[in-house]
């Protein structure tokens, strides 16, 4: 049986944080959800399947067979995983069945001739897709097994328990270095990694949940560090920062100020105090000194949040910002409960940032002009030469198309 990995046509609710990458490249907890699929069925997906925009690239990053660039669907017995999936257990469907959740499919396993079709009808929405599997027997699957993502906060929310699930299969105990003066509260749930730092007054506290620090991971004097939380390798975090529960911080990210259950894709920093809550950042952002994020209502009731030009209520009591790749702020900025900010956008303001900032945006006290996109280009060459990376030439296209493609679905 093949693995087959997808995108569907409802990538658009998880924008701007997915204008580079697939849905399944989204974080939560330890990994992405490719990777949580691909642990519990114990195996590499055999392909992915991702939009046009992005297939490109990510056939270049050479991660994964994308099928359409360089494999075709040619076996008989294909079961078939929307990349929306948060899967967290195992489970086995016949062939010719598939699993649907309302108007999406989650699931289903397929012989070639229908894959051939389904390669196509993934990105055409439910009705080509029911068309294209109406042979096949609809059947459960248990929805603690797997939960189809259709918002980012959902992420952020499922960070928590990911990072205690994750963290059953991992050793604790050090490979770096505890400088004297250091504290680690319950240390048999706590694992640091090879490389890694734990400078002198700085605290873990896994009393409440588990802490994983990657490799060579810095944490500076003062630092509060309280689990479940996960750190990526090569991260710094900044002394005095109060990293809170519910957290996960990807690779080569500064963090400082305090932080509370908080998405950072990668790449990105947030050096200085101020507050980040129940967000989501995407990569390359920098968070200017004092920025901060709301993430309650002073009513206490749930927040809306604008997903592709229209108020979605989340039902939650707690959201912060959705913030795409490249995106600046400056010192002091305020950002509003349930904000969604665009991809390459700049923020210099003195006074709250509205509820959406489109992408390309350059928002200042002045006005909101755009934020031209070969220069927007030129910075990013900069900042990710900083980390001793570079972009592409597949990812400079993307970056370029992400300008057209923004103004489109976001003038909706």
């Amino acid at each position: 049986m093949k693995l087959i990995v997808f995108e569907d046509a409802h990538y658009e609710n998880l924008l701007p944080l997915v204008y580079t990458r697939p849905v399944f490249k989204l974080r939560c907890g330890f990994d992405a959800l490719l990777h949580k699929i691909e642990a519990v069925f114990r195996r590499q997906a055999d392909a992915v399947v991702v939009r046009s925009a992005l297939r490109d690239a990510f056939h270049r990053r050479n991660e994964r067979p994308v099928i359409g660039v360089d494999t075709a669907t040619d076996a008989d017995d294909q079961l078939w995983i929307n990349g929306r999936a948060l899967v967290t257990g195992h489970f086995d469907i016949p062939r010719q069945t598939a699993v649907w959740r309302n108007d999406a499919l989650l699931a289903a396993r397929v012989d070639a001739p229908t894959s051939s079709l389904l390669a196509d009808a993934v990105s055409m929405g439910t009705d080509a897709l029911r068309r294209v599997l109406s042979a096949c027997e609809p059947v459960e699957v248990n929805d603690h097994n797997a939960q189809l993502i259709d918002y980012p906060w959902q992420l952020v929310n499922a960070t928590h328990r990911e990072i205690v699930r994750a963290f059953e299969n991992i050793e604790p105990g050090s490979r770096g270095i505890i400088y004297p003066g250091a504290h680690l509260v319950n240390e048999g749930a706590i694992h640091i990694g090879a490389g890694s730092r734990l400078m002198p007054c700085a605290v873990l506290d896994a009393e409440d949940g588990p802490i994983y620090i990657s490799d060579n991971v810095t944490i500076r004097p003062n630092a509060t560090i309280t689990g479940p939380c996960y750190i990526g390798e090569n991260c710094t975090i900044q002394a005095g920062a109060n990293i809170r529960e519910g957290t996960s911080i990807g690779m080569w990210s500064k963090v400082g100020g305090e932080v509370e259950g908080t998405i950072i894709h990668g790449y990105s920093n947030k050096q200085h105090d101020g507050f980040l809550g129940h967000s989501y950042v995407g990569e390359w952002v920098n968070l200017g000194a004092d920025t901060v994020t709301s993430d309650l209502k002073n009513t206490y009731g749930p927040i809306r949040v604008p997903i592709n030009g229209r108020m979605v209520d989340s039902g939650e009591m707690f959201v912060g910002s959705i913030i795409g790749d490249h995106t600046k702020t400056g010192i002091n900025v305020a950002l509003p409960t349930g904000c969604v900010i665009g991809f390459a956008s700049n923020i210099f303001l003195s006074r709250y940032a509205p509820k959406f900032v489109p992408s390309f945006s350059w928002l200042t006290d002045n006005g909101l002009e755009q934020n031209d996109p070969r220069r927007a280009l030129e910075v990013a060459h900069k900042v990710v030469a900083r980390r001793k990376r570079e972009l592409g030439e597949a990812e400079v296209a993307l970056f370029l198309s992400i300008a057209d493609l923004a103004k489109e679905i976001e003038s909706r």
